[in-house]
């Protein structure tokens, strides 16, 4: 406690420390006051007197006493976000009294440090994000997109993957790690990743062209198929249909599904090219026999040929993990191309081929995966019921000179 004559001796020091503790004072006071309302008014009216002071040290003091306050009246802080840049700065970035509509007004006319105070505050809400990154600022709107606790609109995502995230690789990669970036989006986001990579000479010089194309492409694929996967089992945006609107599902992408146990991502395709019900489409995967199936798929549009190939490799998957397990991948794969050349004698029909070479593809990757798992299960199986004996001084080969 302070006695008023000593407040009033304070505030009209000549010294700008004592008017400034004079200041925070007051603001103390007003905060934590529970008397008469006249006393409050004239709290009030001392905190308006010392917005005039002259000196950046009593203003700041005085925002410093009602900066962490939700009570602090919003006129003074108003006052103060129009003070010096160092001010103004504390107050934007910490002041929870501050609502949405202060915010905006702020930023539409803010400078940049201003902006980068408005975009490090506890919580943004998502129309004070949009406005943050309306401004165009680079720095500020990477520092919004890095925070996944930041709310943005999907629409401004989508608008900013399309317009600024193919030439921009720092951008690109934020938006990829937001959870809530459009799966349209995200796809476009990730094609301009590999096609970056194809263009990257540490890339171009370590892999071979031919090779190159293939990860890539299989990259593309398991990255579209996750996408959908990952839509499907939310029940959000219809992606599968807006892929198909566009021409983007092949027989490759439909394999690729299946083979890597996306079956939701599968039906949602199945279901937008036949126009079939999603839970039909469901129960024929799961329990239709070989009629229904062949039916299913030629709706689909898919030939006769391509239709048998998919309906064998659904009849192979539903015995197997295909989600989980990549052994299982790689046998159902093995068995299914082991049919084709014994069926055809060798000689794959030309409607076929595409299909065939990605199950080669695949079956060679797969074949690489399942290995290394094996053998690190191995030496670790082996490595603990039999430990490498110690090699004593004496038993150690002599190599001889160069």
């Amino acid at each position: 406690m302070v006695a008023y004559q000593d407040f009033v001796a304070l505030s009209r020091s000549g010294n700008s420390e004592e008017r400034g503790q004079a200041a925070h004072l007051a603001a103390q006071a007003y905060l934590l006051h529970s008397g008469p309302a006249d006393e409050h008014a004239a709290l009030y009216a001392s905190l308006i007197g010392f917005l005039d002071d002259p000196s950046v040290r009593v203003r700041g003091a005085l925002a410093y006493g009602l900066l962490h306050a939700l009570e602090a009246p919003r006129p003074i802080l108003l006052a103060l976000l129009q003070d010096s840049e160092v001010i103004a700065r504390a107050v934007a970035q910490y002041s929870p009294a501050l609502i949405d509509a202060d915010l905006i007004a702020l930023v539409r006319k803010a400078s940049i440090t201003l902006l980068h105070a408005v975009a490090l505050r506890e919580r943004i809400s998502a129309r004070v994000a949009e406005a943050v990154i309306g401004r165009g600022v680079r720095s500020v709107t990477l520092k919004v997109l890095q925070r996944s606790d930041v709310p943005v609109p999907a629409a401004l995502l989508a608008t900013l993957a399309a317009e600024r995230g193919e030439a921009d690789a720092e951008l690109r990669g934020a938006l990829l790690d937001r959870a809530d970036l459009p799966a349209g989006a995200r796809l476009a986001m990730v094609e301009a990743a590999v096609a970056s990579l194809r263009l990257a000479r540490i890339v171009k010089g370590a892999v071979a062209p031919s090779r190159l194309e293939r990860l890539l492409r299989d990259a593309m694929d398991t990255a579209l198929t996750v996408i959908g996967e990952g839509e499907a089992a939310s029940g959000g945006t219809p992606f599968a249909s807006e892929l198909v609107a566009t021409e983007r599902v092949s027989a490759r992408v439909m394999l690729h599904a299946v083979v890597n146990g996306h079956v939701m991502f599968f039906a949602d395709c199945l279901s937008a090219l036949a126009g079939t019900p999603r839970e039909k489409v469901f129960t024929i995967l799961e329990t239709g026999g070989r009629p229904a199936l062949n039916a299913l798929l030629s709706r689909c549009g898919l030939s006769a040929a391509v239709s048998n190939l998919i309906a064998r490799l659904i009849f192979h998957a539903r015995a197997a993990d295909l989600a989980d397990d990549i052994t299982a991948r790689h046998f159902v794969v093995t068995a299914l191309t082991e049919e084709l050349i014994v069926e055809h004698e060798g000689v794959i029909p030309p409607e076929l081929e595409d299909a065939f070479a990605y199950l080669s593809e695949q079956n060679v990757a797969l074949a690489r995966r399942a290995a290394r798992g094996v053998m690190s299960a191995f030496a670790g199986d082996a490595n603990a019921e039999r430990p490498m004996p110690a090699i004593e001084l004496d038993q150690r080969l002599a190599l001889p000179a160069a």
